[in-house]
């Protein structure tokens, strides 16, 4: 597994977006609500869990609370393969889920429509 294999996995995503931030974090979004990021420069993921999730986790080798967000049940991967592919996308897709479902609506909407769907329906002006 490599960059670019998490990359094509995380935009297949319906309405993920990707952003370059902090310098040479590619942060994968949904409505604005960051759901994986990945260093580029250092290979490195940094995921948020549920709590349970969580705990299982920074039990692995490799594998801690993540900087400045750990407190918020984010976790950072050292290295790509710390774990399975198949455990990780699954992870992946939880997350996803659990992101999606708190993410607003109208950023997803708006997201929606930067990826090729239907824009949504214009206001009209009330003159008077």
């Amino acid at each position: 597994m490599n960059v670019d294999t998490i990359r094509e996995f995380c935009l297949a995503f319906p309405q993920a977006t990707e952003n370059l931030q902090w310098g040479d974090d590619l942060c994968f979004k949904i409505g604005g609500k960051i759901f994986v990021m990945l260093g580029l420069d250092h290979p490195r993921l940094c995921l948020k869990c549920a709590p349970e999730t969580f705990s299982e986790l920074i039990e692995h080798e490799d594998i801690h609370p993540a900087p400045y967000v750990g407190r918020y049940k984010w976790v950072m991967l050292d290295r790509l393969d710390a774990l399975r592919w198949n455990e990780l996308r699954e992870l992946i897709r939880q997350l996803y889920a659990m992101v999606a479902a708190k993410a607003p609506k109208k950023k997803k909407k708006r997201a929606a429509g930067k990826k090729g769907a239907s824009p949504p329906p214009r206001r009209k002006n009330k003159r008077g």
